[in-house]
This record gives structure tokens, C-alpha cells and sequence, in this order.
């Protein structure tokens, strides 16, 4: 399956959930998540299956002044 994460194509298994993805690139809180510009609360990531050509956003936050 193919989703857009953060502007760069990925192949993943089909019915791959957000923590599988967030497994894969091996990321590090803190961050949010949003597949085709909606919020996806950490609470729904090991449940939220995501399609082919999903387009997935993990934002993290950005410090200083």
C-alpha cells in the first residue's frame, strides 16, 4: 500500500494502522498526527487503518522564541 508521509512516498502493508507507520520511521515523542488533514489522537493510532494513498502529517514541536 502506498501513503504520503510528510510529502515522501512509503509502501506499507495493506491494513497498516498508524502505529504500525510510526513504528517503521521509528519516531519519538513528542508529536501529532493527521491523515488527509484530520487530527488523529494518540489514543486511535493502534486502532486507525490507513488507505492507499493516505496522506499522513506527524508534526513535531517546534521550541524557542
Amino acid at each position: 500500500m502506498r501513503v504520503i508521509v510528510n510529502q515522501q512516498v512509503r509502501e506499507l502493508a495493506p491494513a497498516s494502522k498508524v502505529s504500525d507507520l510510526l513504528t517503521v520511521l521509528d519516531a519519538k515523542p513528542p508529536y501529532a498526527v493527521a491523515v488527509n488533514l484530520q487530527f488523529v489522537p494518540k489514543s486511535q493510532h493502534a486502532e486507525y487503518v490507513l488507505q492507499d494513498n493516505d496522506s499522513v502529517e506527524i508534526i513535531s514541536p517546534v521550541t524557542g522564541g
